[in-house]
């Protein structure tokens, strides 16, 4: 059975260094991402936070694995990873996909490991309690790729390459099957502070969709809504960094002993 580290070194990338004590980050993907798309969040955020990006098995290095099919499983999964090396109050972002998988990962925290995130940060995606029956991964490998094409998310030269799109479209449908056949359990809101990050044009995701998250929790809630559709991301990326470390700092700041 492996240990802790090696199951850390499996599941994370930490990408650059980060000043001892500083609040940690862990950034969890999109469906068909992986822990590179927050290479850039690293970049401008740390030393000031730990940024850790999670890997999802099925990609990158771990394609030799099975896809995760189940989220609340891949949910499962990543907290007994971060669960000992999380500190004692971690912070999470997540995108699309990854914003259900962070937002699972720390209802584990709160209500298993007794710890209350400093942040939870949401983006490109409606809140959990929002059902909608969506079937993309059932579609063919032109289907799949047409919805790849319309949420603008992938790059050009990767879907115009067929042997790197073989090689991707089997993890692209696994996180696609675990997010559309993931059943939300009510239960008590978090405590922890949630904001919400929205493109203006997400052909998914309307305003009120993401308004929503502020059901989560029983703390603060915020909500910053950008120019641009489901990846609007990709051209706000440091604005979005900015409001991340303002808020996690500032509380910091605060906080007894800081």
């Amino acid at each position: 059975m492996a240990n802790f580290d090696e199951l850390t070194d499996l599941w994370v990338r930490e990408f650059h260094p980060a000043s001892p004590g500083a609040v940690t980050l862990s950034c969890f993907p999109h469906a068909g991402g992986s822990a590179s798309s927050y290479f850039s969040f690293s970049q401008r955020l740390t030393p000031d936070l730990a940024v850790r990006a999670v890997q999802y098995p099925g990609r990158q290095d771990r394609r030799k694995e099975p896809c995760a099919t189940d989220l609340l499983t891949l949910a499962r999964q990543v907290f007994e990873v971060l669960r000992p090396v999380a500190g004692a109050r971690p912070a999470l972002f997540g995108h699309s996909m990854g914003a259900v998988v962070a937002f699972e990962v720390a209802r584990l925290l709160e209500r298993e490991a007794g710890v209350t995130p400093a942040h939870l940060f949401v983006s490109g995606r409606r809140a959990p309690s929002i059902q909608r029956q969506e079937t993309v991964h059932l579609r063919d490998d032109a289907g799949l790729i047409e919805e790849m094409r319309h949420l603008s998310g992938t790059d050009s030269q990767v879907l115009a390459d067929e042997e790197i799109l073989r090689m991707a479209l089997p993890a692209i449908r696994g996180d696609y099957r675990a997010i559309e056949t993931y059943e939300y359990r009510p239960g008590p809101p978090l405590s922890c502070p949630i904001t919400s990050f929205i493109g203006d044009a997400d052909p998914r995701v309307t305003v009120e969709d993401a308004r929503a998250w502020h059901e989560h929790t029983s703390g603060e809630f915020d909500m910053k809504i950008f120019t641009g559709g489901h990846f609007y991301l990709n051209t706000h990326r440091e604005a979005i960094c900015d409001q991340i470390s303002g808020k996690l700092l500032t509380a910091d700041s605060r906080r007894p002993g800081a």
